[in-house]
């Protein structure tokens, strides 16, 4: 039997700083990276004074390519059914890694209540070695796209800031 992939993790919830949040990441469709073998694993989330942050960790030492994009409707892979998300404009976010693991909250990938910009996080399936999710967020807003390689396991990260600045 398989274990369930590990979904609630919420990183740094820290309050909001007193500081200067001077973004200039654009809100276009964001792209790069290849195709991995490596599993999804788990969403991370967390709130920083500037913008609220999603991590998609994955078991190997190579982080997946990504699009990351806003759209009209989430879809899900495969059926295009289309998965509802919550907030006023949804990002979605297809990391180029298969999902073996069966998800045990696919409406709920991660708690983000109270976050600042964040409304929801969804599952959205995993077809042909690429799995994606559904980020509701307060409004369409600047975001920026990173991945880091490790040997202890790979992460796409999403930054969605606060305002425009």
């Amino acid at each position: 039997m398989a274990t369930p992939v590990a979904i609630a993790g919420t990183a740094d919830r820290a309050q909001a700083a007193t500081s200067t949040c001077a973004v200039q990441w654009g809100s276009l469709e964001k792209r790069g990276g290849t195709y991995t073998t490596a599993e999804f694993n788990r969403v991370r989330t967390g709130q920083h004074a500037c913008y609220d942050r999603i991590v998609i960790d994955v078991s190997g030492p190579k982080a997946p390519g990504y699009i990351v994009k806003y759209v009209d409707q989430v879809r899900e892979d495969g059926s295009g059914k289309v998965v509802p998300v919550r907030g006023g404009a949804k990002l979605q976010i297809v990391a180029m890694t298969p999902t073996m693991k069966p998800v045990a909250n696919k409406t709920e990938l991660a708690d983000v209540t109270g976050y600042r910009t964040f409304r929801q996080v969804a599952y959205a399936g995993s077809f042909e070695g690429q799995t994606t999710i559904g980020l509701g967020v307060r409004a369409r807003l600047p975001f920026k796209v990173w991945t880091v390689n490790s040997s202890t396991g790979s992460k796409l990260v999403v930054d969605v800031a606060h305002t425009w600045s």
